[in-house]
């Protein structure tokens, strides 16, 4: 029993434990309860004995050999998708019994297996020969493996190599021309100079995941990056070590890039979340969505203009590239008129009384009540003998005074500002 525990289970074993009538009883059909003939992609058509989707997740299961080949052919022909990760598939040549018995599979995930030290040989890396997208994160699948894949699957669109400790990149002696998506993510692939192989290794590349890598600098010239990435659409540089604002101006070499992700790098660490975005957006004019948001027309004017007053003071052997070009659209634009909205707690006011005027500083987050308790010593009336008008200063004079009546009425309601009037009339017996 343990020497089986060890082995693990077969593929077979699993699925047919998972998918039994007698786990899963009841399916759609003229009958309750019962196992109905389906052929065609959404059911097994071994009706007899199995109840399979086309969908297959078999994580976790303790997986690490295929069984009985035929079995397999027999029960997993409208399969399209096979999640085996998390499994103990340490070889190639038993993952092959699987997938070339799947005919129609188009998704393989074969995430968190013990893969690190598994050879793949050419006779068995054509049984992938039908996927068109591929999961090998955190696998540890050596370079060789990689490219032998790409190799022999003329049609795969999408690739998952992340949390494989890569340092460097293996370049094929064959490229990939299908390839649109790489996601290799949560690596170790500081240099440029690794990064930029993926251009001839996927030349047809749309959409580049390149997220916790530390990636120090992009260091190819315009034409390079140009020629390298000529099909790139997307990008995304979550958490890299990029440091200096030239890393994000060559993004903009890149003919057809449109989505750029840029959040948690050293570069923006020093500004607001504003500005960060502002600056980005108005770096990288043909990018249309920044950290999964849409750029609008209207942010990108906004944003443009701030590029320009943020630079204003700048010598000019510190100005960017895109300064220049941006005032040539604008022009020198002048500084913002800088506008303190903060909410006044203090107004110096003229307190007029019959013919008595005096200024005094009050306070504007008391009530009616209070200022009239502190009024009491300047106009030398009771707070009960008083009716208080409120004038603003540069208010048409045709709306006339205010009457301060509702005596728990804040004063801060009432938007008094240096200058304003207020007018204590005696109360008339």
């Amino acid at each position: 029993m343990e020497q089986l525990e060890e082995e693990g289970r077969t593929f077979m074993q699993v699925i047919s434990e998972k998918y039994s009538p007698e786990n899963f009883p009841y399916r759609r059909g003229p009958g309750v309860g019962v196992v109905v003939p389906i052929i065609g992609p959404q059911g097994s058509p071994m009706k007899d004995r199995l109840n399979l989707p086309s969908v297959l997740v078999l994580n976790g299961c303790g997986i690490s050999r295929a069984g009985d080949q035929a079995e397999i052919a027999a029960f997993c022909a409208h399969v399209m998708e096979l999640d085996l990760s998390d499994n103990k598939l340490r070889d190639w040549h038993e993952i092959s019994k699987i997938v070339s018995n799947i005919p129609n599979l188009d998704f393989l995930n074969l995430s968190s297996n013990p893969l690190h030290e598994a050879t793949l040989e050419p006779s068995c890396a054509e049984a992938f020969s039908r996927v068109r997208r591929l999961v090998l994160n955190n696998t540890q699948v050596s370079w060789d493996t990689v490219n032998a894949m790409t190799r022999e699957i003329p049609e795969l669109e999408e690739l998952f190599l992340c949390l494989n400790k890569y340092t460097t990149v293996s370049p094929s002696t064959a490229s990939c021309a299908s390839l649109r998506l790489l996601h290799i993510t949560d690596n170790h692939l500081q240099d440029w100079a690794e990064v930029r192989k993926f251009g001839a290794m996927f030349p047809g590349l749309d959409t580049l995941v390149m997220a916790n890598n530390s990636l120090s600098s992009i260091q190819d010239s315009g034409d390079t990056l140009q020629r390298l990435f000529p099909h790139l659409r997307s990008i995304n540089l979550h958490n890299s070590g990029l440091h200096q604002w030239e890393d994000i101006e060559k993004l903009n070499f890149l003919p057809k890039l449109e989505e750029v992700r840029l959040k948690g790098i050293p570069l923006l660490e020093s500004y607001t979340n504003t500005e960060r975005r502002s600056l980005i957006i108005a770096h990288l004019p043909s990018v249309n969505n920044l950290n999964g948001s849409a750029v609008s027309d209207s942010e990108r004017e906004d944003a443009e203009r701030f590029f320009i007053r943020y630079f204003l003071d700048q010598p000019p052997e510190m100005l960017p590239y895109r300064y220049h070009c941006l005032v040539t659209k604008y022009g020198k634009l002048e500084p913002l008129a800088v506008v303190d909205l903060r909410p006044q707690f203090h107004a110096r006011v003229e307190v007029h009384c019959e013919d008595k005027v005096e200024e005094l500083s009050i306070r504007l987050d008391q009530t009616v009540a209070e200022l009239k308790k502190q009024l009491r010593a300047v106009v030398r009336l009771s707070a009960n003998n008083m009716r208080l008008y409120y004038i603003a200063k540069d208010v048409d004079i045709a709306f006339g005074p205010e009457e301060m009546k509702y005596s728990t009425r804040a004063l801060h309601s009432y938007s008094i500002r240096d200058g304003d009037e207020l007018l204590v009339v005696p109360k008339t017996k």
